[in-house]
C-alpha cells in the first residue's frame, strides 16, 4: 500500500508544481527585496530588480549566495524578518570561521516538520509507530527536525538525542522502536553493539531507519539493514536551507524526492556557475521559496550530484537527486590527485572491512602523506604480523585502483578508532599546519 503524508502535493502533476514554484518565487524575490539589504546589493550590482523574475526560467539571472556570505553577515545580516518574528535559531555544526545561525518563524517550523513528515510516512511510519529520534537535539538540525515530523504523523516519539548507546538499546528493545532516525555511521554503531550484547538483528522491532548528515555509501546502507533487519532510508537537508527533509527516499531508493513545493533545485559547474543540462552532475544549488526568517536564493551546498526527472514507481512526481557524491569544498587533492573520502569507503565495504576508518594527511619534505587507518572486524583481527601486511598491501592495491593513488594502510584492532554519536571525523588533514 503506497502511502503519503499530503498527497495533494507529493503526487501533483508536473505543471501544477511548477505553478506552485513560480508563484512563491516571485514572492519571495519581493520578500527579500524589501527586507535583506545584503541580497538587495547583490541583485542591483547584477542590474536587476525584482520584476526582472517572472518565473523559475528566470532564476538563473540571480546571484549565488556561499557559506562565505552566510559567514560574512553574521549574525543577522540575511535575517528577512523582524527579530520579534522568530521563534528559533539553529545553527551549523562547522570548526572553522564564524558559525552559520539560520533563524526560524513558526511558519517556518511548521513547512519544516511537514517535509520531515513526509519522509517519516515514505519510510512506512503511521501513526502507530514508535520512532526513535537519535540525532542530535539544540543547536543542529536533526532531532529537532525529525522529532517534529514524528509528531505530525503521529507516532509515539522517543526525543533521545545522541549518545549513550547502553540507554538506546534498552528503550529500543523495552519500548519497541520500529524506526530509528540518526547518522549512518552511529546506526551502524548501535548494529554492532546490538551484536555484541548478543542480540540478532530479529530480536529488535525496528522496521526502517532514516539516516543522514553525513556522507555514506550504498555499501555502508546494505550493512547497516544487515545489522539492524531494517530498510534504510537516505534523508538529505541543510541547517542553512531549513535542515534535514529538504529530500527523502521513498520505497524504491532509486534518489531522494525533493520537497519541490518549498525547494527549488539547479545542477551547476562548480568552476563556473554555469546551469547544467539535466542529468549532469554538478554541484547542487537551493532556493528557499517560502521560507520568511532565512530566505536563502540560489544557495550553493556544495554537494556533487544530478537530478532525474523520470517518473518514480512510488507515484511521488518531485524530482529525485541523486545521493551526493562528494562535495566540491572537501574534495581531498593529495599529491595532485582528486580523491573523496566516499571513495574510500566504498573499496574498504567492498572488500569486507569495517566502515569505521580515519584518514591522515600530513606533509614530509614538501610531499603530502596519505595514511587510511582501518578498524577490523574481531574476526578479522590477528597477531599473526604477516597476515596484517599481507591483508594491508592488498587493500592498498585495491584503493590504488579505485583512486589513482595508493594510500599507506594501517589495519587496527577493533574499537581502536573512537566512536561518533554524532557526524563521524573521517579526515584529519595536518598539512595546513606545514
Amino acid at each position: 500500500m503506497k502511502r503519503y503524508y499530503q498527497p495533494e502535493i507529493e503526487t501533483a502533476p508536473r505543471e501544477k508544481i511548477l505553478e506552485i514554484q513560480n508563484e512563491k518565487l516571485v514572492k519571495q524575490i519581493h520578500h527579500v527585496w524589501d527586507n535583506v539589504p545584503y541580497y538587495r546589493h547583490l541583485m542591483e550590482e547584477r542590474g536587476l530588480t525584482p520584476d526582472d523574475i517572472k518565473t523559475v526560467d528566470d532564476i538563473k539571472k540571480l546571484p549565488f549566495l556561499s557559506k562565505a556570505d552566510l559567514r560574512d553577515t553574521y549574525p543577522y545580516g540575511l535575517l528577512g524578518t523582524d527579530l520579534k518574528d522568530c521563534v528559533r535559531i539553529h545553527s551549523t555544526s562547522g570548526t572553522t570561521g564564524k558559525r552559520v545561525v539560520a533563524f526560524y518563524t513558526q511558519h517556518d517550523i511548521d513547512l519544516w516538520e511537514d517535509c520531515c513528515a513526509r519522509a517519516i510516512v515514505a519510510a512506512g511510519g503511521t501513526e502507530e509507530d514508535v520512532v526513535q529520534v537519535c540525532y542530535g537535539y539544540g543547536l543542529f538540525t536533526g532531532g529537532s527536525g525529525l522529532h517534529g515530523g514524528s509528531h505530525k504523523v503521529g507516532c509515539l516519539t522517543l526525543p533521545m538525542s545522541s549518545g549513550n548507546t547502553e540507554r538506546q538499546i534498552q528503550f529500543m528493545m523495552d519500548l519497541e522502536s520500529t524506526i530509528i532516525c540518526c547518522t549512518p555511521s552511529y546506526a551502524a554503531y548501535i548494529g554492532e553493539s546490538l551484536k555484541e550484547q548478543g542480540f540478532k538483528p530479529e530480536d529488535n522491532k525496528l522496521k526502517a531507519g532514516i539516516f543522514g548528515a553525513e556522507p555514506w555509501t550504498e555499501e555502508m546502507r546494505h550493512e547497516i539493514e544487515k545489522s539492524l533487519g531494517i530498510k534504510a532510508y537516505d534523508i538529505y537537508g541543510l541547517t542553512e536551507t531549513s535542515g534535514p527533509g529538504v529530500a527523502f527516499e521513498c520505497e524504491e531508493q532509486k534518489g531522494m524526492h525533493i520537497n519541490e513545493d518549498h525547494f527549488y533545485a539547479e545542477i551547476i559547474d562548480p568552476d563556473t556557475g554555469e546551469v547544467l543540462p539535466e542529468g549532469s552532475v554538478g554541484e547542487l544549488v537551493f532556493t528557499a521559496l517560502d521560507k520568511e526568517a532565512f530566505p536563502l536564493l540560489r544557495y550553493r551546498t556544495r554537494d556533487l550530484c544530478v537530478l532525474n526527472r523520470t517518473p518514480c514507481s512510488c507515484g511521488r512526481t518531485h524530482v529525485r537527486m541523486a545521493k551526493p557524491m562528494g562535495r566540491s569544498d572537501d574534495m581531498l587533492i593529495i599529491r595532485g590527485v582528486n580523491v573523496f573520502p566516499s571513495q574510500i569507503e566504498t573499496v574498504l565495504l567492498n572488500e569486507g572491512y569495517t566502515p569505521n576508518y580515519q584518514i591522515v594527511l600530513d606533509r614530509e619534505r614538501n610531499t603530502d602523506t596519505f595514511d587510511v587507518y582501518v578498524e577490523v572486524s574481531p574476526d578479522q583481527f590477528s597477531d599473526l604480523m604477516g597476515q596484517i601486511q599481507k591483508m594491508e598491501k592488498g587493500l592498498e592495491s585495491a584503493m590504488r585502483t579505485m583512486l589513482g593513488i595508493g594510500p599507506k594502510i594501517h589495519l587496527v584492532a577493533p574499537k581502536t578508532i573512537t566512536r561518533s554519536e554524532g557526524k563521524a571525523v573521517r579526515v584529519i588533514d595536518k598539512r595546513k599546519l606545514h
